[in-house]
């Protein structure tokens, strides 16, 4: 892998760049569509390409469940079975052991805000805590299988002989997803297993595929500059920022000014699980290259649309008198053949045809969102 910045903005951290990989070139800033079990739901892989998208992002955790990574390599790798040409990541396991764990346990999300639940609890993981359906110890994790409950254990080593047999272009490093409501002890106790964790993956690994250290450190200032400056000395060839991201997105953008800066430059910055289309132009700004996140397809899929207009809900009966396109500032094919009124009746109806014509749409509307961010960068207006 090659990363090329061609531009820096004079105005923000904002920069383009050209990703290289062996199957082929990423603009960056990117959106990299989540295609958790080797597919973007809905959609086949010519119609991720159509939408705009220039790289996909898998998940290891659910590939190792089903079908397996033996499978997959059988069949010629990733790219090959999923018949996708382009850059592929995998994600390293870490994310499923917090949603898997504590975010179970709490129902929270990464950004408390974005899926608040109900709970009111506050700092009430501890150093020593353990979550309910997980066992989080110095040498890995230990899951339940969600398919037959059988135990599972995934370590550093173990996600890394998974991601080489799956074969992306872009792999990370076994991590500890750290959760809200955490003590600055129990952050700094797993912000160390973290560590440990990517310094064994970097001696285990035994292909050319880039492997990208994470930095974790949650809400604390002091924490996030120690393990972006730790990453930072493994000499990975790019750097994902994980974990929880705090109460709220002002102290999200607040995490990516205090730990940006402590990473080499010249290397791709990820940024994982974050996406929603308030939040791309500031991450952007604050220095990211590449972000995954589920929002337009999973959106998609219950009946919201993206538009120019804002979000619009089609499975509302006011849209069945709506004979106007999706959004007529769009130019994907679904807004140039389809009307308002026509995809609210098939939502209506529990069809699963709008659940794809949605999905495409938003993904097409959320990649050309970012390519018009790259062309403010282009013009020097952010």
């Amino acid at each position: 892998m090659e990363f090329k910045i061609l531009k820096k903005s004079k105005k923000s951290r904002a920069r383009l760049g050209i990703l290289k990989t062996a199957h082929g070139e990423v603009e960056t800033p990117a959106l990299v569509t989540v295609a958790t079990q080797a597919v973007v739901k809905t959609l086949t892989s010519e119609e991720v390409s159509m939408a705009g998208s220039q790289i996909l992002i898998s998940n290891t955790f659910h590939l190792h469940l089903k079908p397996g990574e033996k499978i997959v390599k059988s069949a010629g790798g990733l790219h090959k079975f999923m018949n996708w040409p382009k850059p592929l990541m995998t994600d390293s396991g870490g994310f499923q052991v917090f949603s898997l764990g504590f975010g179970h346990d709490l129902g929270v999300g990464k950004v408390i805000k974005y899926f608040p639940g109900e709970t009111k609890i506050e700092k009430a993981i501890e150093a020593k805590s353990q979550p309910k359906q997980i066992k989080i110890t110095s040498e890995g994790v230990h899951f339940r299988s969600p398919l037959d409950g059988k135990e599972i254990f995934i370590g550093p080593k173990e996600s890394i002989r998974i991601q080489e047999a799956l074969g992306a272009d872009i792999i990370f490093a076994f991590d500890e997803c750290t959760p809200p409501f955490s003590t600055y002890e129990y952050v700094k106790e797993s912000m160390k297993r973290t560590h440990k964790w990517a310094k064994i993956c970097v001696k285990a690994q035994k292909t050319r595929q880039a492997l990208f250290g994470i930095v974790q450190g949650s809400k604390f200032k002091d924490l996030r500059r120690e393990g972006a400056e730790f990453i930072n000395s493994l000499d990975f060839p790019g750097f994902g920022i994980g974990g929880d991201l705090g109460e709220n997105k002002e102290i999200m953008n607040k995490i990516l000014d205090w730990t940006v800066p402590y990473l080499d430059e010249k290397k791709p910055r990820h940024l994982l699980g974050i996406g929603y289309l308030e939040d791309m132009e500031n991450i952007i700004k604050a220095g990211i290259d590449t972000f995954d996140c589920t929002v337009p397809t999973h959106y998609g899929r219950r009946g919201i649309a993206f538009t120019s207009f804002g979000r619009l809900d089609l499975r509302k009966t006011i849209f069945l008198k709506d004979k106007g396109a999706l959004d007529k500032n769009c130019g994907c094919p679904v807004c140039q053949v389809y009307k308002r009124n026509y995809l609210c009746h098939l939502l209506r109806a529990n069809e699963i045809t709008p659940l794809k014509l949605l999905t495409f749409h938003n993904l097409y509307f959320f990649n050309t969102f970012v390519e018009k961010i790259r062309e403010k960068i282009k013009q020097g207006r952010i």
